[in-house]
């Protein structure tokens, strides 16, 4: 993809997106700008299928929605409010121990900055960009596993991970588009341009994508 060709990349996608299922933690930050309940809801998302991370996010949320409401739980309650969420154990720990340090560090209230995010445990630069962006409507580039691949399928970055992607989409992708790439991707990711077996013949930006990595496609 020529770096030319990004404006109307963007603006298929976004025709596109009006036909695919909106990513759970997404519905979150629709619902409610909530920088505390898209942090959680994304610990919750992490190997755990969209369906099953807004079901779970609901049943937690509809019990406690703030830092010092989620503290008045134990880390067995909330592992039974997310079940079946994958690895639903040590994230109800996680939920628990963040929430208390944001109650005693904090003021209750999630930091908006990447680098103070980056100080909690299990948060990463994907975690800490979603908070940023969707909970906060500040400038930032979450980049997932489908962002990376997309991207990188693409031919408009050449990076080896999520991390150095984020980084050369912050130099060469505009600053416009921030804020919704995640979106845009994630859903033509998990509905259209799938890891393995894309389906490259009925897609608008077949004349965009360098189809790197492609061996197999529909």
């Amino acid at each position: 993809m020529k770096p030319s060709q990004i404006h109307s990349a963007i603006n298929i996608l976004r025709e596109e997106y009006k036909s695919w299922k909106t990513p759970a933690v997404t519905i979150v930050a629709q619902c409610e700008r909530s920088p505390y309940k898209v942090l959680v809801s994304c610990i919750i998302s992490l190997r755990t299928k969209d369906d099953v991370t807004a079901m779970a996010s609901a049943r937690l949320f509809a019990r406690a929605g703030t830092p010092a409401e989620m503290t008045q739980l134990s880390a067995e309650d909330i592992a039974g409010l997310i079940y079946p969420a994958g690895f639903y154990r040590n994230k109800s720990e996680q939920i628990l121990e963040i929430s208390s340090r944001l109650v005693a560090e904090y003021g209750g209230s999630v930091p908006g900055e990447i680098d103070e995010l980056l100080k909690f445990k299990g948060v990463g630069r994907k975690t800490a960009n979603l908070v940023v962006t969707l909970g906060f409507g500040k400038p930032g580039i979450c980049v997932d596993t489908h962002v990376h691949r997309i991207c990188n399928r693409w031919g408009y970055v050449e990076t080896k991970t999520p991390e150095m992607t984020e980084m050369a989409l912050r130099i060469k992708l505009p600053e416009e588009y921030w804020i919704e790439i995640n979106d845009l991707l994630v859903a033509f990711g998990q509905n259209h341009c799938h890891p393995v077996s894309p389906r490259c013949s009925s897609c608008r930006l077949n004349d965009h994508c360098s189809r790197i990595g492609v061996s197999t496609s529909r």
